[in-house]
């Protein structure tokens, strides 16, 4: 499952999507310098979005709370579940990885780089708890199925205040993209590589 994610979006970028539904981002933190990352990693701390007494604000956060057995909970099924009583959160992306078996005479996995189709950017659901945040999953969409068995919950930017806020139905939102939605592209090993 996605262990993995890209954020290559300024935070003024990702304020103007409130702006332009007349609901301004706070910094209770002070505004965070973001710096364009390739690789956010499990028990990283990136950026998310809550809806805090109706403000909506951008704060750090872990990725990953620990789990019952000790174990990182980075990723949380969906499919099943009612969220409306959760502390959700919209994690700002423009990418995020999957992994599938190593090419012959290869060690390592091959890595594949998911983006929105048409979108230079997006959000992925998540929830919050004990202070820290994980991204939702469900079932793959027909890009992500050849890849993985799951995939996390993916909105269109101006679609994020919607999980926020609950005003769309779950049911609407906690979907897999439809296909064409996700463009891919391997990243390694490249190839370029694999074909010299």
């Amino acid at each position: 499952m996605c262990n993995s994610y890209r954020l290559h979006v300024p935070v003024n970028v990702i304020g103007d999507v409130f702006r332009q539904a007349d609901r301004p981002l706070h910094f209770p933190d002070g505004q965070p310098n973001l710096p364009a990352t390739d690789d956010i990693r499990i028990g990283d701390r990136a950026p998310i979005i809550m809806l805090d007494d109706d403000a909506l604000q951008l704060t750090m956060m872990t990725w990953s709370w620990k789990g019952p057995g000790g174990r990182p909970v980075f990723n949380f099924r969906s499919d099943g579940r009612r969220f409306d009583g959760s502390k959700r959160c919209l994690i700002p992306a423009d990418g995020f990885y999957e992994f599938t078996d190593a090419p012959p005479g290869q060690k390592r996995k091959t890595k594949w780089l998911f983006t929105m189709t048409g979108e230079p950017w997006f959000w992925i659901a998540g929830v919050v708890r004990d202070g820290a945040f994980a991204m939702l999953t469900t079932e793959p969409g027909v890009d992500v199925a050849p890849y993985h068995d799951r995939q996390v919950v993916v909105l269109a930017p101006g679609d994020g205040i919607a999980w926020l806020d609950m005003s769309k139905p779950q049911g609407e939102m906690l979907t897999a993209t439809a296909a064409e939605g996700l463009s891919v592209l391997q990243i390694w090993p490249s190839p370029d590589l694999m074909t010299q």
